[in-house]
Protein backbone atom coordinates (compact mmCIF):
# COMPACT_ATOMS: atom_id res chain seq x y z
CA UNK A 1 0.00 0.00 0.00
CA UNK A 2 1.17 3.46 -0.85
CA UNK A 3 3.86 2.17 -3.23
CA UNK A 4 3.94 3.57 -6.73
CA UNK A 5 3.53 1.02 -9.47
CA UNK A 6 5.86 1.43 -12.43
CA UNK A 7 3.86 1.81 -15.59
CA UNK A 8 4.86 1.83 -19.22
CA UNK A 9 2.13 2.92 -21.57
CA UNK A 10 2.74 3.18 -25.36
CA UNK A 11 1.62 6.51 -26.83
CA UNK A 12 3.22 6.58 -30.31
CA UNK A 13 5.83 4.98 -32.52
CA UNK A 14 8.23 5.75 -35.35
CA UNK A 15 6.26 5.99 -38.59
CA UNK A 16 9.11 7.31 -40.73
CA UNK A 17 9.13 4.17 -42.89
CA UNK A 18 5.38 4.14 -43.52
CA UNK A 19 4.67 4.62 -47.25
CA UNK A 20 0.91 4.11 -47.54
CA UNK A 21 -2.07 5.75 -45.92
CA UNK A 22 -3.51 3.24 -43.41
CA UNK A 23 -7.08 3.33 -44.72
CA UNK A 24 -8.02 -0.05 -43.26
CA UNK A 25 -6.81 1.01 -39.81
CA UNK A 26 -8.86 4.22 -40.10
CA UNK A 27 -11.96 2.25 -41.14
CA UNK A 28 -11.50 -0.30 -38.33
CA UNK A 29 -11.22 2.49 -35.76
CA UNK A 30 -14.30 4.19 -37.20
CA UNK A 31 -16.30 0.95 -37.16
CA UNK A 32 -15.31 0.27 -33.56
CA UNK A 33 -16.52 3.71 -32.50
CA UNK A 34 -19.74 3.43 -34.54
CA UNK A 35 -20.63 0.03 -33.10
CA UNK A 36 -19.80 1.25 -29.59
CA UNK A 37 -22.21 4.18 -29.99
CA UNK A 38 -24.90 1.77 -31.19
CA UNK A 39 -24.10 -0.49 -28.25
CA UNK A 40 -24.47 2.45 -25.83
CA UNK A 41 -27.83 3.47 -27.24
CA UNK A 42 -29.26 -0.04 -27.64
CA UNK A 43 -28.01 -1.41 -24.30
CA UNK A 44 -28.00 -4.96 -22.98
CA UNK A 45 -30.38 -6.45 -25.59
CA UNK A 46 -27.89 -5.44 -28.33
CA UNK A 47 -25.01 -6.96 -26.37
CA UNK A 48 -26.88 -10.24 -25.81
CA UNK A 49 -27.81 -10.40 -29.48
CA UNK A 50 -24.41 -9.62 -30.99
CA UNK A 51 -21.69 -10.51 -28.44
CA UNK A 52 -19.85 -13.81 -28.74
CA UNK A 53 -20.95 -16.31 -26.07
CA UNK A 54 -18.76 -19.45 -25.82
CA UNK A 55 -21.58 -21.68 -24.54
CA UNK A 56 -23.79 -20.72 -27.51
CA UNK A 57 -20.92 -21.41 -29.90
CA UNK A 58 -20.31 -24.82 -28.31
CA UNK A 59 -24.00 -25.69 -28.78
CA UNK A 60 -24.32 -24.39 -32.33
CA UNK A 61 -21.10 -23.21 -34.01
CA UNK A 62 -22.74 -22.35 -37.34
CA UNK A 63 -25.50 -20.25 -35.76
CA UNK A 64 -22.94 -18.34 -33.65
CA UNK A 65 -20.33 -17.72 -36.34
CA UNK A 66 -21.53 -14.22 -37.24
CA UNK A 67 -21.12 -13.22 -33.58
CA UNK A 68 -17.39 -13.87 -33.80
CA UNK A 69 -17.24 -10.94 -36.20
CA UNK A 70 -19.77 -8.63 -34.56
CA UNK A 71 -18.16 -9.06 -31.13
CA UNK A 72 -14.85 -7.82 -32.56
CA UNK A 73 -16.36 -4.35 -32.85
CA UNK A 74 -18.05 -4.19 -29.43
CA UNK A 75 -16.46 -2.99 -26.19
CA UNK A 76 -17.12 -3.19 -22.46
CA UNK A 77 -16.76 0.52 -21.81
CA UNK A 78 -14.97 3.71 -22.74
CA UNK A 79 -11.63 2.60 -21.26
CA UNK A 80 -11.75 -0.68 -23.17
CA UNK A 81 -12.58 1.10 -26.44
CA UNK A 82 -10.07 3.95 -26.08
CA UNK A 83 -7.23 1.65 -25.01
CA UNK A 84 -7.84 -0.74 -27.90
CA UNK A 85 -8.14 2.06 -30.45
CA UNK A 86 -4.95 3.75 -29.22
CA UNK A 87 -3.01 0.51 -29.61
CA UNK A 88 -4.57 -0.10 -33.03
CA UNK A 89 -3.64 3.46 -34.06
CA UNK A 90 -0.02 3.06 -32.86
CA UNK A 91 0.73 -0.42 -34.19
CA UNK A 92 -1.83 -1.14 -36.92
CA UNK A 93 -0.62 1.39 -39.47
CA UNK A 94 2.83 -0.19 -39.63
CA UNK A 95 1.45 -3.69 -40.08
CA UNK A 96 -0.92 -2.40 -42.77
CA UNK A 97 2.06 -0.73 -44.47
CA UNK A 98 4.00 -4.02 -44.43
CA UNK A 99 1.14 -6.33 -45.47
CA UNK A 100 -0.90 -4.05 -47.71
CA UNK A 101 -4.53 -3.16 -47.18
CA UNK A 102 -6.24 -6.46 -48.07
CA UNK A 103 -3.79 -8.83 -46.38
CA UNK A 104 -3.80 -6.63 -43.28
CA UNK A 105 -7.61 -6.76 -43.05
CA UNK A 106 -7.58 -10.54 -43.47
CA UNK A 107 -4.83 -10.84 -40.83
CA UNK A 108 -6.74 -8.61 -38.40
CA UNK A 109 -9.96 -10.59 -38.79
CA UNK A 110 -8.15 -13.94 -38.51
CA UNK A 111 -6.53 -12.81 -35.26
CA UNK A 112 -9.96 -11.87 -33.89
CA UNK A 113 -11.42 -15.21 -34.97
CA UNK A 114 -8.55 -17.15 -33.40
CA UNK A 115 -8.92 -15.17 -30.16
CA UNK A 116 -12.63 -16.08 -29.94
CA UNK A 117 -11.97 -19.74 -30.73
CA UNK A 118 -9.17 -19.79 -28.15
CA UNK A 119 -11.66 -18.49 -25.60
CA UNK A 120 -14.03 -21.36 -26.42
CA UNK A 121 -11.18 -23.89 -26.25
CA UNK A 122 -9.91 -22.57 -22.90
CA UNK A 123 -13.39 -22.74 -21.35
CA UNK A 124 -13.71 -26.29 -22.68
CA UNK A 125 -10.34 -27.26 -21.14
CA UNK A 126 -11.41 -25.86 -17.78
CA UNK A 127 -14.72 -27.75 -18.07
CA UNK A 128 -16.66 -24.51 -17.96
CA UNK A 129 -19.52 -23.48 -20.15
CA UNK A 130 -19.53 -19.73 -19.95
CA UNK A 131 -22.56 -17.68 -20.84
CA UNK A 132 -20.67 -14.44 -20.17
CA UNK A 133 -20.53 -12.37 -23.38
CA UNK A 134 -17.10 -11.94 -24.89
CA UNK A 135 -16.60 -8.72 -26.79
CA UNK A 136 -13.93 -6.38 -28.01
CA UNK A 137 -11.18 -5.99 -30.51
CA UNK A 138 -8.52 -7.04 -28.00
CA UNK A 139 -7.78 -10.39 -29.66
CA UNK A 140 -7.39 -8.88 -33.11
CA UNK A 141 -5.29 -6.01 -31.78
CA UNK A 142 -3.13 -8.40 -29.76
CA UNK A 143 -2.40 -10.19 -33.04
CA UNK A 144 -1.43 -6.88 -34.63
CA UNK A 145 0.84 -6.12 -31.69
CA UNK A 146 2.42 -9.58 -31.96
CA UNK A 147 3.09 -8.99 -35.65
CA UNK A 148 4.64 -5.61 -34.79
CA UNK A 149 6.87 -7.27 -32.20
CA UNK A 150 8.06 -9.85 -34.74
CA UNK A 151 8.48 -7.46 -37.67
CA UNK A 152 9.80 -4.39 -35.83
CA UNK A 153 11.40 -5.48 -32.53
CA UNK A 154 13.93 -2.62 -32.54
CA UNK A 155 11.62 0.15 -33.76
CA UNK A 156 11.28 2.93 -31.21
CA UNK A 157 7.99 3.21 -29.36
CA UNK A 158 7.35 6.29 -27.25
CA UNK A 159 5.98 5.30 -23.88
CA UNK A 160 4.75 7.17 -20.88
CA UNK A 161 7.00 5.91 -18.07
CA UNK A 162 5.89 7.33 -14.75
CA UNK A 163 5.72 11.03 -15.70
CA UNK A 164 8.19 10.97 -18.58
CA UNK A 165 7.94 10.17 -22.28
CA UNK A 166 10.80 7.92 -23.33
CA UNK A 167 11.59 6.02 -26.52
CA UNK A 168 12.19 2.31 -26.04
CA UNK A 169 12.50 -0.56 -28.51
CA UNK A 170 9.21 -2.29 -29.36
CA UNK A 171 10.63 -5.44 -27.77
CA UNK A 172 10.72 -3.64 -24.41
CA UNK A 173 7.37 -1.82 -24.73
CA UNK A 174 5.43 -4.83 -25.97
CA UNK A 175 7.38 -7.27 -23.80
CA UNK A 176 6.32 -5.24 -20.76
CA UNK A 177 2.71 -5.27 -21.99
CA UNK A 178 2.79 -9.06 -22.54
CA UNK A 179 4.26 -9.59 -19.08
CA UNK A 180 1.53 -7.45 -17.54
CA UNK A 181 -1.13 -9.47 -19.39
CA UNK A 182 0.32 -12.76 -18.13
CA UNK A 183 0.51 -11.51 -14.54
CA UNK A 184 -3.04 -10.13 -14.73
CA UNK A 185 -4.29 -13.43 -16.14
CA UNK A 186 -2.70 -15.39 -13.30
CA UNK A 187 -4.20 -13.19 -10.57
Amino acid sequence: PGERQASMFPISDDNSQRRITPYVTFVLIGLNFAVFFIELSAGDPFIRQWAFIPAEFAESPVASTVKIFTAMFMHGGWGHLLGNMLFLWIFGDNIENRLGHTRYLVFYLLCGILASLSHVFSTYLMAQSTIIPSLGASGAISGVMGAYLILFPRRKVNVLLLRFIVAVPALVALGFWIGFQVISGLS
